[in-house]
């Protein structure tokens, strides 16, 4: 008589809100839950999304990557991502709503892992905040400080407010509109913002003030300077 035995599988527990977990646990527990379309660890918290309304978060959310993708298609060399996870840290991995970063080969900071994840600080990231806005302000903002996200956007839409914050001495700083009203990336010469444009649903006049960054000396320097990054 032949006896046949075999280990019980272990089920890989849920992954919930206010689980504190490691980076590689909660990758674990994130991908046995193909329902869950948005998870994040923070400072080693987790952090699941709860269902996504239209004009708290769909639609500004739309909004910012018509304006980020149009810099970017214009900008050799940087890469925009959509709700994409990046490893940043042994305690974070965060899936922000945008990330704007200069590809490998063109001298950036983040490498794309062999499994497609991200690695490393993209040099912007942009947040919708609606019920989010305590933890994107706070715990969120605390650790893209700290690895090094060298700018940082949040439009808080139960405010109507929208924050952008740039690295300087490893503090973030907020980074205001001009006389014309018209915040200017460091980062990214040439990304222009009319933020109250913006505010004001006027969409059209957002991308126009785009296109004269886009048209600017500054914003060909960049793209020159990265092309020569990818040359050397």
């Amino acid at each position: 008589m032949v006896s046949h035995s075999s280990k019980p599988q272990t089920a890989v527990p849920p992954l919930e809100n206010g689980d504190r977990l490691s980076r590689r646990e909660f990758e674990r527990r994130y991908a046995a839950a193909p329902h869950l379309k948005k998870a994040e660890l923070i400072e080693g918290v987790v952090y699941v999304a709860a269902a996504l309304r239209f004009r708290s978060h769909g639609q500004p959310h739309a909004q910012l990557i018509g304006w980020l993708f149009n810099y970017q298609i214009a900008t050799i060399g940087t890469a925009l991502a959509d709700n994409t996870t990046v490893r940043l840290d042994l305690d974070n991995e965060p899936q922000p709503d945008i990330a704007l970063f200069i590809e490998p080969e063109f001298g950036g900071r983040v490498q794309i892992s062999s499994d497609d994840y991200l690695e490393g600080a993209p040099e912007l990231i942009a947040e919708i905040a609606a019920s989010s806005a305590t933890y994107d302000l706070g715990d969120k903002k605390k650790a893209y400080r700290r690895n090094g996200v060298r700018e940082y956007l949040v439009w808080q839409m139960f405010e109507n407010k929208f924050d952008w914050f740039v690295l300087q001495d490893d503090e973030y700083v907020p980074l205001l509109p001009d006389e014309t009203g018209i915040i200017r990336s460091q980062t990214f010469p040439g990304l222009w913002l009319a933020i109250d444009s913006l505010l004001n649903g006027e969409m059209l006049q957002v991308m126009a003030t785009l296109q004269q960054g886009l048209n600017s000396p500054e914003h060909q320097t960049f793209v020159q300077r990265l092309t020569n990054q990818s040359r050397s």
